[in-house]
């Protein structure tokens, strides 16, 4: 689904295209081929990293594949890569990334909600805003975990656990936001609705569908996120909310187009809103998404801005603006809070895992 997303929006990018496809389940890769019909299909990704047609390579796989082939990647043929998140899915691999660091000259971890125009518009301005920000939340309330082919997405082996594939976004937007890295995870989570009454193989599904996160920060600030995956009814899908000594901002985006209730009406349009203490008087601006974005995928237009930046770094016109590091420390935080919500306990990061220097 995801790599379906991300065809669509290389189609609408200019003097790009998709030159060919790895993917080994059929029923995809003719989807895929229906998106991209220039495209040449490839058995491997060593077939597909011998045509020198490509100049740079997706990686839109299950999560426990990304590591692996990254350093396939690495070993056959070091072009530039955009990997979708997260990095890995296992504490004890955080180690492989280093590695990788000296092996491939150009990586960009896809972090898509960096780039929906409401958020990039509040990480640009909440310094500013709040004179600084002391606390951050942010708050999702969606839809369930969707079908995925062969249901990859129902274990925390295959997933790194829901803090990791679902959240790191927010954890990644954390660390941009308030310019710090993390010393301290608390989280308290569980399962109470969602796929427990589905059985693959003879198991139940082990994903968390709902908690809460707290983490502290070395800069003194403090962050929290909320998870509901079982809260599909909500007119907005993300909200964040950065509050310091001068004010307060927030941020609201609806989800995907095509789960809104069309007997609703319109989708709901993202929108910021500013909040000055001195004086004081909220202030609501609205950000509409162009309407061949929205077509394109289920992130508000982020796809695209992502992709179109990726093209620049990838043209030598641009920098990675989300590196291996800013990847490693997303599934870490993530990691962290699967441990502290499983074993009832604050994870101090400099104790727990390989922090970098």
């Amino acid at each position: 689904m995801m790599g379906q997303e991300h065809i669509r929006n290389i189609a609408l990018l200019p003097d790009a295209h998709v030159a060919a496809i790895f993917e080994p389940d059929p029923a995809m890769m003719a989807a895929a081929l229906a998106l991209a019909p220039d495209a040449c299909p490839a058995a491997s990704a060593a077939e597909l990293l011998a045509m020198d047609t490509v100049d740079c390579v997706l990686i839109a796989s299950p999560n426990h594949r990304h590591l692996a082939q990254l350093e396939e990647i690495a070993a056959l043929r070091p072009v530039p890569v955009l990997v979708e998140k997260p990095l890995f899915t296992d504490a004890a691999d955080e180690r492989r990334i280093a590695a990788l660091t000296a092996r491939l000259p150009l990586v960009w971890v896809a972090m898509e909600y960096r780039y929906m125009p409401s958020v990039a518009n509040f990480i640009e301005h909440a310094g500013d805003v709040t004179g600084g920000t002391r606390m951050l939340t942010i708050r999702e309330h969606r839809f369930p975990f969707l079908a995925k082919v062969g249901d990859w997405n129902r274990f925390n082996r295959n997933t790194g656990g829901t803090f990791v594939e679902k959240c790191c976004h927010f954890f990644d937007l954390m660390r941009l936001i308030l310019k710090s890295d993390p010393v301290r995870v608390m989280a308290s989570a569980g399962q109470a609705v969602n796929h427990l009454d589905e059985r693959y193989s003879g198991e139940t599904p082990d994903i968390l569908d709902h908690g809460y996160v707290l983490i502290d920060f070395a800069g003194g600030a403090r962050a929290m996120l909320e998870l509901c995956m079982f809260a599909e009814g909500s007119r907005y899908q993300e909200e964040l909310c950065a509050v310091g000594g001068n004010g307060k901002i927030e941020c609201r985006v609806p989800g995907p187009g095509r789960f809104w209730p069309q007997h609703l009406g319109a989708n709901p349009v993202p929108e910021l809103i500013i909040s000055p203490r001195n004086p004081p008087g909220p202030r609501l601006l609205e950000f509409p998404v162009d309407p061949r974005l929205l077509a394109a995928g289920d992130h508000n237009g982020s796809t695209y801005f992502e992709h179109a930046r990726f093209l620049a770094a990838v043209r030598g016109q641009g920098n990675v603006e989300v590196s291996l590091h800013d990847g490693w420390w997303a599934v870490v935080m993530g990691l962290a809070a699967q441990r502290s919500a499983r074993e009832g306990r604050a994870v101090n990061l400099a104790g727990e895992f390989t922090l970098p220097t």
